[in-house]
């Protein structure tokens, strides 16, 4: 469940590692066996942790990608449904979000070969950053 903006930022165990447009962010702290744990924040967004920075910046870029969507509702195996909307470079960059799901796993379960897995993901970043510097541009800090 996602806490309140007070809550997030006093909390002196955290810092932002990443800031974005629209109140986004990437949060580390460090977690029960002390291994770094990084969480992505957004508006109306559940809190979702990860165990690489990698990761929730690649979570951020989907996010960006497809407009923003919610993760509830979708259970654990579940694709939230502007995902797939997004199209197949959408849906291999949200895999690579997923626990357990590498690139290999994303090009056979999309039937391409890696590189175009990764092309893939690639674009989508780009699209992301593409986003994120118009929505500067127009003062949506």
């Amino acid at each position: 469940m996602s806490r309140s903006d007070a809550a997030r930022a006093t909390d002196p165990e955290e810092t932002t590692v990443e800031s974005y447009v629209l109140n986004v962010r990437i949060v580390e702290r460090a977690g029960p066996d002390d291994e770094q744990r990084y969480r992505f924040e957004a508006p109306a967004h559940v809190d979702v942790q990860f165990d690489d920075l990698e990761t929730a910046r690649l979570y951020a870029d989907v996010f960006f990608d497809v407009n923003g969507f919610r993760e509830e509702g979708t259970g654990e195996h579940g694709v939230p449904p502007a995902i797939f909307q997004g199209g197949k470079d959408t849906l291999a960059a949200y895999l690579l979000t997923r626990p357990g799901i590498d690139v290999n796993w994303v090009a056979s379960f999309l039937g391409v070969d890696r590189a175009k897995a990764e092309r893939y993901v690639s674009w989508v970043g780009e699209r992301a950053e593409t986003i994120r510097e118009r929505a500067r541009e127009r003062g949506m800090e």
